[in-house]
């Protein structure tokens, strides 16, 4: 007679989902101890029966209480609409009790592969009938797909022998895009220039725009040009003339995607810190109503996006950012110098996130850097190597010590030669750490605004 299939799935589900505890074993192991003693001592073995009846009648209980229930738990992940890279992202998981008693829960995230953990774990107590909320925090590190596995709960009552496994949630997937997050912590800057948190300087106005703003009294830092003497003499105090940022200029970011954007700094690429770079620059520029834009190149430029202040465009920034990646390819200034001459015909800041090793490299690329500065507002971006700042603090002991040390050196004067060099052919730069690369641009569009270079 064959065997009903409800019955065999059950079986084979009940015996997939039973893990016995630590404490089933070494309840166990005492058992045979006693069992082996009672060979030297018989009167045990009375007591061992004993032992092995109340052991297989609490291991049932155990398994009936656990079993017994047909939903025991109900849980479910909560995820974001999107991550933001190399921030920490909340995941929230709510676990629900439908056991009359106190359950001690294991939970076993199954996280996506690009975090390259497989112990990720969190125990939680839930009183009877009761519904917690856990959350927790992932930093991814690259943009993309992110799937998620299963969410595996491992369910145990205060006896504790043997633990029942609920699986919800098969798969679920977040993409990853530029730090949007950021947006948030810099949003003030298109507010108030004046404030000095995050590193953010107070720039003090050089030049300005005719668009006259407002009269106001006057405050150490402001122009004594803009005096005006007839306010001044009718309110019996200084006066002065407050004029607008000129508005509607264009500004573009400009990511190399090359392979030297592929060097690794705490997780993330320089091609990626750039990318949050650019998605926070182009929202501070869009909110000081200027027009934002960007492109990135290697061989070729790629996610052209015309420099706009619509409301769509952060939106549209954003999406062409998420589908940056790198080729490996050696970057083609020349190319570069052609597409910009062809589509961007007003003078416009460029913004140019790049890295040079060394001092040939620039002066290969030079012609083509002059070239793009003398029709618009040029400004390189290229990083430290943060490695090698570290390594020419420690002190040095041993030869060997002393022969990094002063290769360290020498990389970090060249970085500091290439700045010069770009100087004094009139070409802006910013030298800068990874992790400062974001505070310093706004920095310097900020000074460039204000001394009205553009």
């Amino acid at each position: 007679m064959a065997e009903h299939p409800i019955s065999n799935t059950f079986i084979a589900t009940f015996y997939k989902n039973l893990f016995l505890n630590n404490r089933f074993f070494y309840a166990f192991f005492v058992i045979i101890v006693l069992f082996v003693l009672s060979y030297m001592f018989p009167s045990l073995l009375v007591v061992c029966k004993l032992l092995v009846f109340i052991f297989s009648i609490v291991v049932v209980l155990d398994v009936l209480i656990l079993f017994g229930a047909k939903k025991g738990l109900e849980g479910e992940r909560i995820l974001p609409e999107k991550f933001s890279n190399g921030d920490a992202n909340q995941v929230a998981l709510n676990i629900k009790n439908k056991y009359s008693l106190k359950i001690y829960c294991t939970i076993e995230d199954e996280l996506p592969s690009q975090f390259q953990q497989r112990d990720f774990n969190l125990r939680i107590q839930i009183d009877p009938n009761q519904e917690e909320r856990i959350t927790y925090f992932v930093t991814p590190k690259e943009r993309g797909e992110y799937w998620f596995g299963k969410l595996h709960v491992f369910a145990a009552n205060k006896i504790g022998f043997v633990t029942r496994r609920f699986s919800f949630e098969s798969s679920q997937m977040v993409k990853t895009y530029p730090s949007f997050l950021q947006l948030k912590k810099y949003d003030f800057i298109s507010l108030n220039q004046s404030n000095m948190q995050f590193g953010i300087k107070k720039i003090r106005r050089i030049g300005h725009s005719f668009e006259f703003e407002q009269i106001k009294e006057y405050v150490q830092g402001d122009n004594i040009r803009d005096i005006n003497w007839k306010a001044t003499a009718k309110r019996n105090q200084l006066m002065v003339n407050q004029f607008q940022d000129e508005k509607s200029q264009q500004i573009y970011s400009i990511i190399d995607k090359g392979r030297v954007m592929k060097m690794p700094f705490e997780g993330l690429s320089l091609l990626d810190y750039a990318i949050n770079a650019a998605l926070v620059i182009s929202s501070v520029v869009v909110r000081k109503h200027d027009k934002a834009g960007l492109f990135s190149f290697s061989k070729k430029a790629d996610n052209f996006i015309v420099a706009e202040r619509r409301n769509s465009q952060m939106n549209l920034i954003q999406e062409s950012l998420y589908n940056v990646n790198t080729d490996y390819s050696e970057s083609d200034f020349g190319n570069l110098y052609g597409l910009i001459k062809r589509k961007i015909t007003t003078r416009s800041l460029l913004l140019l996130y790049t890295n040079f090793a060394s001092l040939d490299a620039v002066h290969r690329q030079m012609g083509y850097l002059r070239a793009i500065n003398k029709s618009h507002l040029l400004v390189v971006i290229f990083f430290e190597n943060t490695e090698l700042e570290k390594l020419k603090r420690q002190k040095a002991n041993t030869v060997q010590e002393i022969f990094d040390k002063t290769i360290a050196e020498k990389f970090s004067f060249d970085k500091k030669l290439i700045a010069a060099e770009l100087n004094k052919y009139g070409i802006q730069t910013i030298l800068t750490a990874p992790n400062n690369l974001t505070i310093d641009t706004i920095n310097k569009y900020l000074e460039i605004k204000a001394k009205g270079l553009l």
